[in-house]
């Protein structure tokens, strides 16, 4: 399996991009809320440490190939992909810590930083020249483009109008969440593994490695998680009678 070059360049500028994005954002939205110095500092420094700390965890199980599977073995990149959501929705339901966070930050950055996801155009990329399958690339590739450009669109209509925008914000996390669904189980229909009966060729085998493997064991979970921190506000401020209960009442 040949690995293009320009791909480490592209998957980890694009994770360090999102990375940077998500701790700026969460450090003005601390400061405009007037959080106290010293619990602003905690809390910036605890959320780095872990998104860094998950982030090169990732990148030696990856090198070390923990989850590249052969057509003879179980795959083991669910566990990794599950075990982060499972935590931070958590967090996100139980901490009240992380409420406190969710609360401080903005809904529109909370959805805009999604932008990010608009990478997902690799996947095209990938498929036009040979190294995944269409069965995976399209659906995940249209799917993280769409959302990706939609988010800054979304944010700014929340922004204006967040009475009226509610649903429009609670689609848009659904349909996030629904398009990494489709991607993840699509990429292991396509994955070799004792698991799946058939193989398609080519394979999504690349996304089982270093550099692709950290879109399914990090970029994946944490948008699914800033798409239940996103849903939790929307939640939240509908019991707390904010005018648009209705719109996202479960």
């Amino acid at each position: 399996m040949t690995i293009p070059a320009y791909l480490p360049y592209f998957v980890f500028a694009g994770t360090a991009a999102a990375i940077v994005a998500i701790l700026y954002g969460l450090h003005r939205s601390l400061v405009q809320a007037k959080w106290p110095p010293s619990d602003r500092a905690r809390t910036f420094r605890t959320s780095a440490v872990i998104l860094l700390g998950w982030l090169a965890v990732s990148v030696a199980l990856g090198a070390l190939g923990v989850y590249h599977a052969e057509s003879t073995e179980i795959p083991t990149i669910q566990y990794s992909i599950l075990l982060p959501i499972v935590i931070g929705a958590l967090l996100i339901w139980r901490s009240e810590t992380a409420k406190s966070v969710i609360a401080a930050v903005p809904q529109p950055w909370l959805v805009g930083v999604q932008l990010y996801r608009a990478l997902g155009v690799i996947f095209l990329i990938l498929y036009a020249t040979g190294k995944l399958p269409s069965l995976f690339a399209w659906p995940a590739g249209i799917g993280d483009i769409a959302i990706g450009l939609l988010a800054p669109i979304v944010g700014l209509a929340y922004a204006r109008a967040p009475r009226n925008t509610a649903g429009l914000v609670a689609a848009w996390n659904v349909f996030g969440i629904l398009d990494l669904m489709i991607a993840v189980g699509t990429g292991f229909l396509t994955a070799p593994s004792l698991l799946v009966p058939f193989e398609t060729q080519p394979t999504s085998e690349l996304m089982t490695v270093l550099p692709m493997v950290m879109i399914p064991v990090y970029l994946v979970p944490l948008s699914i998680v800033l798409h239940l921190a996103s849903l939790a506000k929307l939640r939240r401020g509908a019991v707390a009678g904010n005018g648009f209960g209705r719109a996202v009442a479960a």
